[in-house]
């Protein structure tokens, strides 16, 4: 007799789950004002594994969320860390103190001693890679596990589809377990990246009007408005001064990023600021702009932003419902072959 869809499902992702510690191989995507206690806690709790975008915080910051979303969760969870944040050594002491078993390294190529020290510090040790080349390259500085995002994700993107990056990595990557995002939104998407090697999936746009996410009305309502066409990219407009496409739904506060690249590159241009300086003045702007719509609920003049995916958010839902959801689907789908 054949396995049940539920044995399929458990087979595929169980690498995943043991890495992350949890029932279902699920990880929460990291954004920006969004991804705090209420949602990750909630992610956690339904089987999933949340993570804590740290973005911008402060040290002190860190360290009080951390502290706040263990009180709500006993379940494993990680924290993610930008990179070019000019305080990544004190973010990393903080996650070593408080002994978060996985930190998600973000926003550019993680130097090899912070991933060394963390592993040293007793962590797990997950880097997006947008080529093979890099994700070998970031294996053999220590990465403990992958995430492939493709073009379809919200926020910061690269320029290939998630469809090609599995194709490309997932027969090539095994020594690690590599996980899926962009552009998943229903089970059966979520098993077909299993059953190709995928360790696991990472979701973000699906959970943004999560009951427990605590982003404003505007916002969710805008979200479950928006369709796939909606969410659209950043335009780069200098060549030589590199900006990180961002995916979101297109407002005046898309225009409005426009004038503000003018603005930071003509002052790094004229001597102002250095190549570093000017691309945090870009973060700190995206960073502004996305509170004025999560939090403060202003959707013209902030930025909401979203992945291609947010054409299949067409409702308000608990965490545990969504993640239940995701699973009976993938379930359906590899019972059925």
């Amino acid at each position: 007799m054949g396995k049940s869809g539920q044995e399929r499902l458990a087979a595929l992702w169980q690498r995943g789950k043991d890495f992350l510690g949890v029932e279902y191989a699920i990880l929460g995507g990291a954004m920006s004002w969004l991804s705090e206690r209420h949602l990750v806690s909630a992610i956690s709790n339904a089987g999933g594994f949340g993570v804590i975008a740290c973005g911008s915080m402060t040290p002190d910051l860190l360290d009080g969320e951390i502290t706040a979303t263990k009180a709500m969760t006993n379940k494993p969870f990680a924290v993610n860390l930008i990179t070019m944040h000019p305080m990544i050594s004190d973010l990393i002491d903080v996650c070593l103190n408080q002994k978060v078993t996985h930190v998600v390294l973000a926003g550019g190529i993680p130097a090899a001693a912070d991933i060394k020290r963390l592993k040293d510090g007793g962590a797990k040790v997950i880097c997006f890679a947008p080529a093979l080349i890099l994700a070998k390259k970031l294996i053999r500085s220590g990465a403990d596990a992958i995430v492939v995002e493709g073009s379809e994700a919200g926020c910061h993107i690269g320029p290939v589809s998630t469809s090609v990056l599995a194709q490309e990595i997932l027969l090539h990557v095994t020594d690690v377990p590599v996980f899926v995002a962009g552009g998943i939104g229903r089970g059966e998407t979520m098993a077909s990246y299993l059953e190709m090697g995928a360790a696991g999936v990472q979701l973000g746009t699906l959970f943004v009007c999560a009951t427990e996410s605590i982003a404003h009305e505007n916002f969710k309502k805008a979200f479950i408005r928006g369709n796939s066409r909606d969410a659209i990219t950043s335009v780069q407009l200098d060549p030589r001064f590199p900006v990180i496409p961002v995916r979101a739904l297109k407002n005046k506060a898309s225009e409005a990023f426009q004038e503000a690249q003018r603005g930071v590159i003509a002052r790094y241009q004229g001597g102002e600021m250095d190549m570093k300086e000017a691309q945090l003045a870009i973060e700190h702007y995206w960073a502004g702009a996305l509170r004025k719509a999560v939090i403060d609920g202003d959707v013209e003049g902030g930025s909401l932003m979203a992945g291609q995916i947010v054409g299949l958010v067409k409702q308000e839902q608990s965490t545990q419902d969504i993640i239940d959801g995701l699973v009976e689907q993938a379930v359906d789908y590899l019972s059925d072959q």
